[in-house]
């Protein structure tokens, strides 16, 4: 395997993000000592992940020197947002040529969301165009890594995201969620991900107005506190209106949960063997702690697919045609690539039924959600195979084909996007070539209190892979 990683005996050791906030609260190292050990870090790993989109160093060594944070659990810690968010005075491609690299000129709302935790923004991480896709890739520059092995992907949209956490160069990173782009590269890198309810964390301003809204904003954490820690910041700055509170969970519950195990992707082809494999393993863990589970099938009709493939390219439709009033004056779209450019073609194709499918999308969330008026809590894979190699989702080749590819790989995701319900993908697996193995864990709609709970349990019960120690 070609690994790569970046921990080292330096101001952030192997510490989590509350780790080294702590450390700093202590003095036992201070805000300049963790952003020059994570700027090394970072130096020491990008060439081989291409994990880096904009470098901000000199500002966040100054807020360091300055001591310029709000009063977070993350005082000091490094970090870095995703290049699809505003954050002011770098520019926002959203992982694009079509994009003009002028700098934003204010924060948006969840970018201060995010800093109200008191992380020290390093700067922005590779997205593949637009997060369409679920790997890191491109058509026009080399694609993002994965750290467990480089032949391979870091998944996406967040792939830049989790690829830096995973390698140890950044503790945690903004990532957000629009079919699985914050789960999916969480299971390919090893990682925590935590897709919130929808409204629980500020909305993505390209998307809040739409007729749906796929997208939520979270972070990639290699620790279950760390994720814990965040939410409840987040919440402490801006509350989600009309959700229950989850207030601060620190360990695990003593609830015993109905949960229902779901094996079948919905588009009914096999596991792999790997997958297959540690997702059983996974449910006689949860067994033997108590829970008890049951094999359900996905209570959503296989024309879901069609309806969210629709509903995509209706997004890719919008940004083709409307790209200098969503993102910029200078956005040209003679630059799009081939994989958005398919996507919108397909959106034009069948635009004639777009209000059928946003309306079947809107009855399989009652659909989904009506499994939670028996169980507590859903058990899935992550992802419907280990993580394929690089080339395999290549934007650049046949739209038909990587769209199919692309079905096959994230069959168990955009369910909660759709349905606005949290999900969590937790490293609970490894495949016997040592790649990760995300297991996925979803509840109903503001019930992430449930599955940090049971994170807090899984994590205890079976500690998570460490990518320094494989």
């Amino acid at each position: 395997m070609k690994k790569v990683h970046a921990f080292t005996d330096d101001a952030l050791g192997d510490l989590d993000a509350v780790g080294i906030a702590d450390a700093i609260a202590a003095r036992e190292i201070s805000a300049a000592e963790a952003v020059e050990a994570a700027l090394a870090r970072i130096d020491a790993v990008n060439p081989q992940l291409n994990a880096i989109a904009f470098d901000d160093r000199e500002r966040a060594r100054k807020r360091a020197v300055d001591s310029d944070f709000p009063a977070g659990s993350f005082v000091g810690v490094p970090s870095i947002i995703k290049n699809n968010t505003d954050f002011a005075g770098l520019p926002t491609c959203h992982g694009s040529a079509a994009v003009a690299p002028n700098p934003a000129s204010a924060n948006e709302a969840f970018t201060n969301q995010f800093l109200a935790t008191g992380v020290n923004l390093v700067g922005a991480s590779n997205m593949p165009a637009f997060g369409l896709t679920a790997t890191t890739e491109y058509v026009d520059r080399e694609p993002t890594r994965n750290p467990w092995d480089t032949d391979f992907s870091a998944g996406g949209s967040s792939g830049g995201s989790a690829a830096l956490v995973a390698a140890g160069a950044l503790p945690i990173a903004h990532a957000n969620d629009g079919g699985g782009s914050i789960r999916i590269p969480a299971a390919a890198c090893g990682l925590v991900g935590l897709k919130p309810s929808r409204g629980r964390t500020a909305p993505a301003k390209q998307t809040e107005d739409a007729p749906i809204d796929l997208v939520c904003n979270g972070i990639v954490s290699r620790s279950v506190r760390d994720t814990a820690r965040f939410l409840d910041d987040s919440q402490g700055f801006r509350p989600g209106p009309g959700l229950p509170p989850v207030g601060l969970v620190e360990g695990p519950g003593e609830k015993r949960l109905r949960i229902a195990l779901i094996t079948e992707p919905i588009t009914g082809q096999l596991l792999d063997s790997d997958t297959q494999r540690c997702v059983t393993d996974v449910a006689e863990l949860v067994e033997s702690l108590g829970h008890r589970t049951e094999m359900v099938p996905l209570p959503v009709d296989r024309v879901y697919i069609r309806q969210f493939i629709d509903y995509w390219s209706l997004l890719a439709f919008a940004l083709d045609r409307t790209g200098k009033r969503l993102h910029d004056k200078g956005f040209d779209r003679k630059q799009l690539d081939s994989f958005t450019r398919g996507l919108s073609r397909n959106a034009l194709r069948h635009f004639y039924r777009m209000p059928s499918s946003i309306r079947g999308l809107r009855r399989s969330t009652a659909a989904f959600r009506s499994l939670h008026e028996q169980f507590d809590v859903i058990l899935s894979p992550t992802l419907a195979h280990l993580p394929p190699e690089i080339g395999y989702l290549d934007p650049g080749i046949d739209f038909g084909e990587a769209m199919d590819r692309l079905t096959r790989y994230v069959a168990f995701t955009p369910a909660n996007n759709t349905s606005g319900t949290p999900a969590i993908s937790l490293p609970l697996g490894q495949s016997k070539s040592g790649l990760p193995v995300g297991i996925q864990f979803s509840a109903d709609l503001g019930d992430e209190r449930t599955l940090l709970e049971l994170a807090f349990e899984l994590e205890a019960a079976r500690p998570f892979a460490r990518i320094q120690d494989a």
